[in-house]
């Protein structure tokens, strides 16, 4: 069932904040989640982090005084409903910014959020979405009004090759080792497959025919079988976590040991104990520490996480605090908007992103990467962590390998 989550001035009153505000005390936002659909393993962390980090910033003085009068909808990973409620927000709520989703419906809204002048903060880091001004030969089209967080699907594909690269070298790999996307035909997982092809042959790598399997989890044993006859030593796991775990259970089955390189939604603490020793050895970017971090920032995000969680008992997994971080992008760049002739609009937040350098969110250090936008380049950050990830038992620990700085390079903006 598709359920409609209206989380404005209702949720206003919870924390003891009056409905009686004005449209000048409100900022109306979007919120467009997975909550249900083939993503939701992914999906439903994301989007809880993204809730809960608004629903903090409304409790702690809002936007300097300003609530975030959100409408939270679960589109089920359905592109069709996805732009039908972004139709029906401008006849409504008329958001001016939006915590968005999925890459195909997130590239179907990019001239449709360009004209409105609507910031979109999107889970979809498509290398399509980082060109504003569309003077990249590859770039689809213009965005200048997409912004996400953390390195494209394209450069953390590349980050995780030129890893790949060196590991091959550190392990005495002889001759030009082999490398394959996996991932089902649809626009994610396709997203950094021409890109990252690209690079790896540029890296000395024999680039093999990719091999499709289901977003869905489910049998993939035929998949596993062509992926063991191919020789590959590398395999891109383009698909989300939960597809990724019956892959590695099948391809334990039939004896494929490729070194796996998992996409930014393609691995993370759930999998890690669903798939138990198949998964021994993924390797992941890491676009947050884990829940049982010490860094400085994960102070913050307990406290967010007490919105939901009163006791403060529940784990958080990766794809948590990725949602906050693009939550409270989001509201830094509202705030430098407040200061600006006309104050919070969409075309003022995107002016407020693009002046960030650097920027880390006060109170989120060590949780969320150092980004920088501008006019001209929507790539946050090239910088891509690479860890491989051990199942203990249930004890699992996340390895750190290499910090990739991916080359900022003219050719890559829009791919």
């Amino acid at each position: 069932m598709r359920k409609t989550l209206i989380c404005g001035t209702a949720l206003l009153a919870i924390f003891g904040f009056s409905t009686m505000a004005t449209a000048a005390d409100t900022i109306p936002v979007g919120h467009l989640a997975c909550y249900t659909g083939p993503t939701s393993d992914v999906g439903m962390p994301y989007g809880n982090g993204v809730a809960d980090a608004m629903n903090y910033i409304n409790a702690n003085g809002g936007v300097n005084g300003k609530q975030l009068a959100y409408e939270t909808v679960d589109y089920s990973y359905k592109a069709p409903q996805a732009i039908a409620t972004y139709k029906k927000w401008q006849s409504g709520i008329k958001p001016v910014a939006i915590q968005g989703w999925g890459t195909a419906d997130t590239e179907a809204l990019v001239k449709f959020v360009a004209r409105d002048e609507i910031p979109y903060f999107s889970a979809s880091y498509s290398g399509h979405l980082t060109d504003p001004t569309g003077k990249s030969p590859k770039t689809k089209a213009p965005a200048p009004y997409n912004f996400l967080y953390g390195p494209s699907y394209s450069d953390t594909c590349r980050g995780l090759v030129q890893w790949a690269a060196e590991d091959w070298k550190a392990n005495n790999g002889k001759g030009a080792p082999k490398f394959i996307h996996m991932g089902a035909n649809h626009p994610y997982p396709n997203s950094p497959k021409a890109a990252c092809a690209e690079y790896a042959e540029e890296l000395g790598f024999e680039v093999l025919n990719p091999i499709v399997y289901s977003i869905k989890p489910g049998d993939a044993n035929a998949q596993c079988l062509t992926l063991k006859d191919s020789g590959a030593n590398y395999a891109y796991m383009g698909n989300t976590a939960g597809s990724n775990i019956s892959l590695l259970n099948s391809c334990g089955t039939v004896g494929a040991k490729p070194q796996y390189l998992a996409n930014v939604w393609g691995w993370d603490d759930n999998a890690i104990n669903a798939a138990k020793d198949a998964g021994d050895g993924v390797a992941v970017p890491l676009g947050s520490p884990s829940w049982n971090s010490d860094a400085e920032g994960m102070k913050t995000i307990r406290a967010i996480s007490k919105v939901s969680d009163p006791s403060g008992e529940t784990y958080r997994n990766l794809h948590y605090m990725r949602g906050v971080c693009a939550v409270f992008f989001m509201k830094d760049a509202m705030v430098a908007a407040d200061k600006m002739n006309g104050g919070i609009t969409g075309a003022n937040i995107k002016k407020g992103m693009e002046q960030m350098r650097d920027h880390v969110p006060a109170g989120l250090e060590g949780v969320c990467k150092a980004s920088t936008w501008t006019n001209e380049d929507h790539r946050g950050t090239t910088e891509v962590s690479v860890y491989t990830t051990t199942y203990n038992g249930g004890d699992f620990t996340f390895n750190p390998q290499s910090t990739v700085t991916v080359p900022r390079r003219p050719d890559w903006l829009g791919w």
